[in-house]
């Protein structure tokens, strides 16, 4: 199914904002603008939303303030600062503890909270605090590429966040970030709302008032504009809203990024979250948003600014009008103001994007076209070259993360022969499926000696059918062949799929995770899951086709996936229990002690070789066996 993009045409010439900045002009309505990203996402580089927006309302003559909050909260996470704090709650929450116990008594989960609470003793988080700087300096040093070392700072991150945990249980606080759980519902409004004012579990409203409130203070933005790329960032967005709201009233909230577009629908439906914030921002976002700044305080009609949702003393409305960004007048992104020594690597890697939309559309799982109102677009190969080149001057930046959702083999074929020609010097992922065009030594000799390091491939399943009903277009014998040309190039190949598509049986699982056993040799690491029916995936809108029966709880207002019974193939429950054995009996190679994609591209950049045998699980050889029988 090809993806359906007709939500809209690229951006209409008299909506195209001019460099005024060149020509050193001014906005008739100049506004200060704070952009801030939200936790939780692993601190390991920027992400894109920021620095494109800033580079747009900069070249415009606005002055923009970038914040990662997500980055600043894990570097106060592991700070003395933070873990004082930690101290100082743990008394309040033993007395909670204690009157509860009197009240209705205690549940053998809060019994063992309260035993880690009186553990946590001042000489026990003293020993944190220095442990926990020890590990910070560790993945932003040299240090970092000593696979022991990294492995026991990333034990501490998790030993620290666990600890940070107790005084706000029965919250659960993570590294890495996706497990964090407030334990309330992200898919109910009404849960995350309570979640907000949870004073207890919301970590979020302390690193508010550690980290954004005063940057707020500080800077006394007119705008302030949070991306929110995942689902679970809802948390953190929606109560940094609402404290914002409580303080600073006069300033104007927006939201945007991938989930605000994928709940587009909804989100009129709730205005009790809606009231949290001011304007929404759909699809791609520059033109929206500098239209949105520039006519706040004007008598400019909202209904005229593309990709629009706002809320007004009548209500919620949408605008009409949809649009996308002409990639080649595009700005390059602007990293100016972001901390770039302070993420958790010990050199910057920065994201940079040369395309939108997916060439190729048609896979029947994926919701990727979403996020767009036209059809894909890319840079020429000579101003990618140039972009990259400045960025890699100014920011003395040597790792690049091409963030494209698939790359294309003809621009792939042809940036990487350019690279090579240039002589750039970087290394670089980026993510690509397994397409015939690339079945060429030649063409993996270039991506290896334009800096081509680590590659998330698109695999999903190595039965020849089920690929088919997925239309991914791809052969088992193409799957082979290139994981043999990118391995034997010195290429990380990184293999992604999932088992449950609609209509896959067990025999085809079993067969998916033979043919990675039968190729493990060029095989280097894994990223396995179960299928899910997302509401806009092309399975949900053609369900009869897929012989699916999807269930939606009217409750789960937020809801981005759903239950659902398949009339052939493994359930749910079934795909669930193949994943399972999956896991538990693979090849042990693909088995690493860092499991961060990017910590495992570095240490590819860093020592010029996929085989990395120190980051591996060593498992115990036969002496070691007879030693352990006898303990």
């Amino acid at each position: 199914m090809r993806i359906d993009y007709k939500k809209g045409e690229l951006i209409q010439p008299n909506l195209i904002q001019l460099d005024r900045k060149s020509r050193g002009e001014e906005p008739a309505n100049k506004k200060k603008v704070m952009l801030v990203f939200p936790p939780d996402w692993y601190p390991s580089e920027p992400y894109l939303s920021l620095p494109t927006l800033t580079a747009f309302l900069r070249r415009a003559g606005h002055d923009v303030v970038q914040k990662d909050v997500n980055l600043e909260m894990y570097d106060w996470y592991f700070s003395s600062d933070c873990l004082r704090k930690v101290l100082k709650k743990v008394p309040q929450q033993l007395d909670r503890l204690k009157k509860r116990s009197r009240d209705q008594g205690l549940t053998d989960a809060e019994v063992q909270l309260q035993l880690a609470l009186c553990e946590c003793t001042r000489s026990r988080i003293f020993d944190l605090i220095e442990k926990a700087e020890r590990a910070k300096h560790i993945v932003r040093s040299s240090d970092f590429y000593d696979a022991d070392r990294l492995e026991w700072a990333i034990n501490t991150f998790r030993e620290v966040t666990a600890t940070i945990s107790l005084v706000y249980a029965p919250a659960r606080i993570c590294m890495p970030p996706m497990e964090t759980d407030l334990s309330y519902k992200l898919f109910m409004s009404s849960e995350v709302l309570d979640a907000v004012q949870d004073t207890q579990v919301n970590i979020y409203r302390d690193v508010f008032e550690h980290i954004l409130k005063p940057a707020i203070v500080a800077e006394s933005p007119d705008v302030i504009g949070i991306s929110i790329v995942l689902r679970q960032q809802l948390f953190s967005t929606m109560t940094f809203c609402a404290l914002i709201k409580e303080q600073f009233p006069n300033i104007h909230i927006t939201v945007g990024g991938n989930t605000v577009t994928r709940l587009r629908d909804v989100l009129p439906d709730t205005p009790q979250l809606f009231s949290l914030f001011d304007s929404a921002v759909m699809f791609e976002g520059e033109t929206a948003l500098l239209h949105l700044i520039e006519s706040l305080g004007t008598d400019k009609n909202f209904a005229d600014i593309p990709n629009l949702m706002y809320r007004d003393e009548t209500g919620i409305h949408t605008s009409t009008i949809t649009s996308s960004e002409d990639m080649a007048s595009l700005p390059l992104p602007d990293f100016d103001g972001l901390p770039l020594e302070k993420y958790f690597v010990p050199e910057p890697i920065l994201p940079y994007l040369a395309t939108r939309g997916c060439y190729w559309g048609r896979c029947e799982f994926c919701d990727h076209g979403e996020g767009y109102t036209a059809g894909y677009r890319t840079k020429k190969v000579p101003q990618i070259i140039e972009e990259i080149r400045f960025l890699k001057d100014r920011y003395q930046a040597r790792h690049f993360h091409f963030t494209d959702e698939s790359y294309p083999p003809a621009l792939f074929r042809k940036l990487t022969r350019k690279l090579v020609e240039e002589n750039m010097g970087i290394s670089w992922e980026t993510h690509i499926r397994f397409e015939k065009s690339l079945l060429d030594e030649a063409v993996w000799k270039d991506a290896a000696d334009a800096g081509c390091k680590f590659l998330h491939m698109g695999y999903e399943s190595g039965s020849e059918r089920v690929l088919q009903l997925m239309d991914k277009a791809t052969t088992t014998d193409v799957i082979q062949r290139s994981l043999e040309l990118s391995s034997k190039a010195g290429v990380w190949n990184h293999i992604m799929g999932f088992f449950g598509f609609p209509g896959e049986t067990y025999e085809e699982a079993k067969f998916s995770m033979q043919f990675l056993e039968d190729n493990k040799e060029h095989v280097h690491s894994i990223g396995f899951g179960t299928f899910d029916l997302g509401k806009h995936n092309p399975v949900a809108k053609n369900q009869e086709k897929f012989g699916v029966t999807s269930y939606k709880n009217p409750e789960w207002d937020l809801a981005l996936d759903y239950y659902y019974t398949v009339k052939d193939g493994l359930s749910i429950e079934e795909a669930e229990r193949v994943f399972e054995e999956f896991e538990q009996h693979h090849y042990a190679g693909w088995d690493l002690k860092i499991i961060i994609r990017e910590y495992v591209y570095l240490y590819v950049a860093h020592f010029g070789t996929n085989k990395l045998p120190a980051l591996q699980f060593k498992l115990p050889d036969e002496k070691d066996m007879a030693v352990l029988a006898n303990v």
